[in-house]
This record gives C-alpha cells, sequence and structure tokens, in this order.
C-alpha cells in the first residue's frame, strides 16, 4: 500500500520587480507570505519604530542578499 505523501511546495523568497518602492523587499516579503505589500510596508514603519528593530540596516542587508526575482519570459 502507498501512502500518499503531502507534497511539499518551496517559496523561494526574491525581491519583487513589480510591487516595489526601493528595493522591493517589503513586496517580495509580502509575495512570498501572501500577504498585501501595504501590510507589509506599515508593519515594518511599525517595527522601525521601536528602538530593538534595526529597519534600515536590515533592509540594506536584504536587498544586498535576497535576489530579484527572475523575470518572466511572454509568449508572444
Amino acid at each position: 500500500m502507498t501512502e500518499n505523501a503531502p507534497v511539499q511546495t518551496t517559496r523561494t523568497l526574491y525581491r519583487s520587480r513589480t510591487d516595489r518602492m526601493l528595493g522591493g523587499v517589503c513586496g517580495g516579503i509580502a509575495q512570498w507570505l501572501g500577504w498585501s505589500p501595504l501590510k507589509v510596508r506599515i508593519l515594518y514603519l511599525i517595527l522601525g519604530a521601536l528602538p530593538v528593530f534595526a529597519g534600515i540596516p536590515i533592509y540594506v542587508v536584504l536587498w544586498l542578499l535576497v535576489p530579484q526575482e527572475p523575470r518572466r519570459v511572454s509568449a508572444a
């Protein structure tokens, strides 16, 4: 008897090409989580106001380390 194993989908975090204001980091996180980019940006601003959250350095590190979303090839 064969067991049906659940299909495991892996989602890769990319910087967004379409939902971007600066580097596409928040837009990419929103796509990765399945959230609205606006919600991610608001949450990031709220967290950034806390003294324990180094918002700008974290954003810059993510901008440098997270790859940009691959270009989609359109069928013409």
